[in-house]
């Protein structure tokens, strides 16, 4: 088990940036591949970014590409999102997650563990 918990998130205006932090406790953080989904009003979430146990393979949504990098310290057991040139359409709660780095599914899929959000909101 491992449990997580967001934070960083805040309203910034559009071309902004901000970072977001996850910081986990429980379990051995390397034993997880972790990621970042965020959700908008109205709308199902969706993945956004996620990162190897080693922190050497990520993966990212072709709309944050190029404008969101992830990263993670193993010995602070805390991944983060930078995320830059902000977009209004960058508005959601942001949700850390967490799979085992054995698991046979996609960078996008079967996460077991997740924060409980951090809101980003960005201003036209």
């Amino acid at each position: 088990q491992v449990q997580l918990v967001e934070s960083g998130g805040g309203l910034v205006q559009a071309g902004g940036s901000l970072r977001l932090s996850c910081a986990a406790s429980g379990r051995t953080f390397t034993f997880y591949t972790m990621a970042w989904f965020r959700q908008a009003p109205g709308k199902e979430r969706e993945f956004v970014a996620a990162i190897n146990w080693g922190g050497t393979s990520t993966y990212y949504a072709d709309s944050v590409k190029g404008r969101f990098a992830i990263s993670r310290d193993n010995a602070k057991k805390t991944v983060y999102l930078q995320m830059n040139s902000l977009k209004p359409e960058d508005t959601a709660v942001y949700y850390c997650a967490a799979k085992s780095r054995l698991s046979s599914g996609g960078w996008h899929e079967d996460y077991d563990y997740w924060g409980q959000g951090t809101q980003v909101t960005v201003s036209s």
